[in-house]
């Protein structure tokens, strides 16, 4: 008799997806699990029942964004989806998707903006804390193929003023290399207005008062690109790991910004999750 191959769940597939959008965002500024809200992760899931997934990641990145100081964080990765549209959990916040079409997600959803502490690196010093805020939003996914996806959303409430504006765009694929492995790749882009640029990235003139910087406008722009790889094991048919690296650019005024060390990086993701 031939041994059973374990493959990848449906379950599996849309976790492999997820944990690729953790890895896209995973610089870390903002902490991951905000960085993983650039994006709704809903794929593989039956629209007509209940599921959720339970785990942990744990991210290598950076201080902050923009920062040559590494720092590594475990993170829960917990979500649920209900049957009528609405889910909740750590990685796609808590939201309604409207439609019940394969292959098309859309949808408002409540995020966080988990802020920035200036005691994270010395040099934030003197720039002050961004306080933690949370975000409302929408988001628009697209599934063309079977292994293949687009993902957009808006997000609005962060900063300092409250008004901070991220718009995220992206596209990936996901695909079977063997019976109980799966590949992915990604690339993403995130758009913010003068509000959230000039809080993250900018230097006031109180700050610079304080931190003895010169003053530094911020204007809106796309603030990062990224691009990723992935690869999910599937352990059994409902638990599966994945481990993923990630390359992320600053671009224009956030590049430029006189607290950033290093307009690239590259980060990484290792997780465990279970599919209920």
């Amino acid at each position: 008799m031939r041994p059973a191959v374990l493959a990848p769940s449906p379950a599996a597939v849309r976790i492999a997806a997820l944990l690729m959008a953790t890895a896209l965002g995973a610089g870390l500024s903002f902490g991951a699990r905000a960085q993983a809200f650039d994006a709704v992760r809903l794929y593989g899931a039956a629209a007509d029942r209940n599921g959720g997934t339970l785990g942990l990641a744990v991210v290598a990145g950076h201080a902050y964004m923009g920062s040559d100081e590494r720092r590594t964080r475990a993170y829960p990765a917990i979500d649920y989806r209900w049957a009528n549209g609405w889910f909740a959990g750590t990685t796609n916040g808590v939201g309604y998707n409207f439609s019940r079409q394969p292959g098309v997600q859309y949808g408002v959803r409540l995020t966080a903006d988990f802020g920035r502490d200036e005691s994270r690196s010395a040099v934030l010093r003197g720039l002050g804390d961004v306080d933690a805020r949370p975000e409302l939003g929408a988001f628009y996914n697209l599934q063309p193929t079977a292994h293949t996806f687009l993902t957009s959303s808006l997000r609005y409430g962060a900063g300092q003023g409250r008004d901070g504006l991220l718009i995220d765009v992206g596209a990936g694929l996901t695909a079977p290399v063997a019976p109980a492995w799966r590949m992915g790749a990604g690339v993403a882009a995130t758009w913010a207005n003068a509000a959230y640029t000039q809080s993250y990235f900018g230097v006031d003139a109180a700050q610079a008062a304080r931190s003895g910087r010169s003053v530094y406008s911020a204007s809106a722009g796309v603030r990062d690109v990224r691009v990723s790889v992935s690869a999910t094991y599937a352990i059994t048919q409902r638990a599966s790991a994945t481990a993923a690296l990630s390359y992320s650019r600053l671009m224009g005024d956030a590049g430029g910004s006189p607290i950033v060390r290093d307009r690239a990086g590259v980060n990484g993701v290792l997780a465990v999750v279970y599919a209920f």
